[in-house]
């Protein structure tokens, strides 16, 4: 009558779970067993967004859970006293979970794998948030990946497709601990956005989620995914974040998109998801890797960037009123959302970065603050490469025009309307330039610049050049 705790984490689902899996199939009784925020001096503790998303997702985890005769016991408190504890209180033999990478948290699941060992509890820690695990794959030399095409070439050779099935029975202890009602968790201080109309979390999200980008969206992602303006992406990456459903999961269902003209393979727009997902993949392998990145650039150059200091500037950036609509767009979208296009984050941190040569560590931490989606890997791989200081960067002189990227991204202004209501009267023409824009045009359109909407907060020609000759000056430097 043996009986295992699966301490669940960022992996909130039954299905292609292998703690889970293994363990149901190992011991009679199983408890599913939740830590929330068990270390509260780690500096990347789920910001406001995302904790609104993680208390939802486990509602949403214990449904399923309980309909396969189990409980998910909710815990709180230091990481290695509540699983010890909880594992004595039920007489646990085994602690199954799966592999994280973040630093911090690899800190605490090693504390906590000593802790039950010395308990004579067994530990058993399995791969399921990757495709690749980040150290299986080095370089000819023995080393990290800095470029994403030869990684993935590599990974594309390695990766596993075949998802687990869910456990068809997940029985509870006798007895458990008392845990902490969900309801009695307090989310963090902090604007949230509306997440109940806007998502659903949880694993049936995802699944319903994914079925309609592989149904509806996928045939033209390719093509529509660089637009703001269109429901071309698949907006999976929330629940890709919690876990909510695999990347193996995901890439075993591009595979099932296939084409046949002559002879039958997946599809171009199906691949080009699953590439995707190794882009992922790629940013989880930079931070085991390069644990400092979250904080410190990966090219060391930039460890003297003359980074300006200008607080004015910052807040005009998180509050979406910069001057340039479809940076102020997006900005909007993601404190209405908790979601941002990608193609957008792009510019808005070109914008920070190299326009106004604000620290990207201030995007980063906006946006880990904002997003429901936030990823601690992807969200310092995303700023360092914008930034320049990362792998695989953006080569220096590539400095996003924000008035040229809203005219080929956004033709018609639809996504600045949308999110910049201010503009929703200037014709198309104008709409990414306001003040560019005829005397006549801003008084049709009853924009009064300065007023109703703000002057550019920065010359973006003048910028340009002057991020040109900063980043030129070290462009070398750190390599």
């Amino acid at each position: 009558m043996s009986t295992a705790i699966v301490w669940m984490r960022n992996d909130l689902r039954l299905a292609d779970n292998p703690a889970l899996f293994t363990a149901a199939g190992s011991h009679r009784f199983v408890a599913p067993v939740v830590i929330v925020s068990p270390e509260g001096a780690d500096d990347w503790a789920p910001g406001s967004a995302s904790r609104a998303w993680q208390l939802r997702s486990l509602a949403a985890l214990g449904e399923r859970i309980e309909a396969l005769g189990g409980t998910l016991t909710v815990l709180t408190g230091p990481a290695a006293e509540a699983v010890v504890g909880c594992a004595q209180a039920i007489g646990a033999d085994a602690v199954y979970w799966n592999r994280r990478y973040e630093p911090s948290h690899v800190a605490v699941d090693e504390i906590v794998q000593r802790r039950l060992e010395s308990a004579g509890i067994a530990v058993h820690v399995l791969p399921g948030s990757l495709l690749v695990e980040p150290d299986v794959l080095t370089t000819q030399s023995g080393g990290a990946y800095k470029v994403f095409t030869p990684f993935f070439n590599a990974a594309l050779r390695t990766a596993e497709s075949l998802p687990l099935p869910a456990p068809e029975r997940i029985l509870a202890p006798p007895t458990l601990p008392r845990g902490v009602p969900l309801a009695a968790l307090p989310p963090r201080s902090g604007d949230v956005p509306d997440i109940d109309r806007l998502w659903t979390p949880g694993e049936v999200g995802a699944e319903t989620t994914a079925g309609r980008f592989f149904s509806e969206i996928v045939d033209d992602y390719e093509r529509t995914r660089e637009r703001p303006d269109i429901d071309g992406t698949s907006r999976l990456s929330p629940h890709i974040a919690f876990g909510e459903i695999s990347p193996r999961t995901l890439k075993a269902l591009a595979e099932k998109v296939v084409r046949c003209n002559g002879e039958c393979h997946v599809s171009e727009d199906a691949a080009a998801f699953t590439r995707q997902l190794f882009w992922r993949d790629f940013a989880y392998h930079l931070l085991h890797h390069y644990p400092h990145t979250p904080e410190l650039p990966l090219r060391r150059g930039f460890d003297v960037f003359p980074w300006s200091r200008d607080p004015d500037a910052l807040n005009a950036w998180r509050e979406g009123m910069t001057g340039f609509p479809i940076v102020d767009a997006g900005m909007r979208q993601m404190l209405a959302t908790g979601w941002m296009h990608n193609r957008v984050r792009m510019l808005v941190a070109s914008l920070l970065t190299k326009d106004l040569l604000l620290p990207w560590t201030e995007g980063s931490r906006w946006f880990w603050e904002r997003l429901v989606d936030a990823d601690l890997a992807n969200n310092t791989f995303g700023w360092q490469w914008v930034a320049g200081s990362g792998a695989d960067a953006a080569p220096y002189f590539r400095i996003f025009n924000p008035v040229i990227q809203g005219e080929r991204f956004d033709p018609d202004g639809a996504y600045v309307k949308q999110w910049v209501p201010e503009l929703e009267g200037m014709p198309p023409g104008w709409v990414h330039r306001p003040w560019s824009a005829p005397t006549s045009v801003l008084a049709a359109a009853g924009v009064t610049l300065g007023r109703t909407y703000p002057h550019p907060i920065v010359d973006h020609a003048a910028a340009r050049l002057r991020a040109l000759a900063v980043y030129g000056s070290i462009r070398n430097a750190g390599r």
